[in-house]
């Protein structure tokens, strides 16, 4: 699989959006305002944002091989999939 910069880039920030739309839209819905359709929500968008995670991570290796990343970077890279606003911070920095 030929994973470019670019595709990597969208992943990335694809994957942080979804994040940050399932903490601060989706479950706010469900829990907080109690809608109906927030279970709903939280599980379409809970499903997307698995989908954009396991897509981040592999390319993330990929990446590693590709830029010739050090383990210490790409266990930061990987660290930053999962802080609502980690993955820009690694667009910015590492690619």
């Amino acid at each position: 699989m030929n994973l470019s910069i670019k595709t990597f880039r969208i992943i990335s920030t694809l994957e942080a959006i979804s994040f940050l739309v399932l903490l601060g839209i989706a479950m706010p819905l469900k829990y907080i305002a109690k809608i109906e359709a927030g279970e709903e929500i939280v599980r379409v968008v809970g499903m997307l944002h698995g989908l954009l995670f396991i897509a981040y991570v592999l390319g993330a290796f990929i990446m590693k091989e590709k830029l010739k990343w050090s383990i210490p970077t790409l266990l930061i890279v990987i660290l930053c999939s999962v802080l609502p606003f980690g993955p820009f911070y690694v667009e910015r920095k590492y690619l």
